[in-house]
């Protein structure tokens, strides 16, 4: 089963399509029907297939989650146990419990069956820039 590993570079919170890399993947792996997995090994950011047509839907996304799970001052955030890290990562822990580490994408003829305007997306939690690793796994 080939499997592939993608390193992204995040420049804080926000959404990072990582579609045509992994088109490519699948193009020149398979060539009939099966299932792609897509997997983050990370625990403050998360993965998302979303419109990738407008840029205005990634925006309103991550505000959506940053007044839903604001990052926090030593009084707002009292309650967190977990702080060492600073005041973004318990938020982008509990983003991450919200969202998801994995993807399951049907493939087609060889081809990722994604809808005409779905894109793959590492959704970045954290406020300062990340190298972060999604591993590809193509079943068949």
């Amino acid at each position: 089963m080939p499997q592939t590993s993608l390193t992204l570079k995040t420049n804080g919170s926000g959404l990072y399509d990582f579609t045509t890399r992994a088109r490519q993947f699948v193009s020149g792996t398979a060539d009939g029907d099966g299932l792609l997995t897509c997997f983050v090994r990370h625990t403050s950011c998360s993965l998302l297939i979303q419109e990738n047509a407008d840029p205005d839907v990634r925006r309103d996304l991550d505000e959506f989650f940053r007044r839903l799970v604001p990052p926090g001052d030593s009084a707002s955030m009292s309650w967190l146990r977990h702080t060492a890290e600073g005041p973004d990562d318990m938020p982008a822990h509990i983003k991450t419990a919200l969202t998801a580490s994995s993807l399951s994408i049907p493939v087609t003829n060889g081809q990722l069956a994604l809808g005409t305007w779905q894109g793959l997306f590492l959704f970045e939690h954290r406020a300062r820039p990340h190298e972060r690793e999604i591993l590809l796994h193509l079943s068949s």
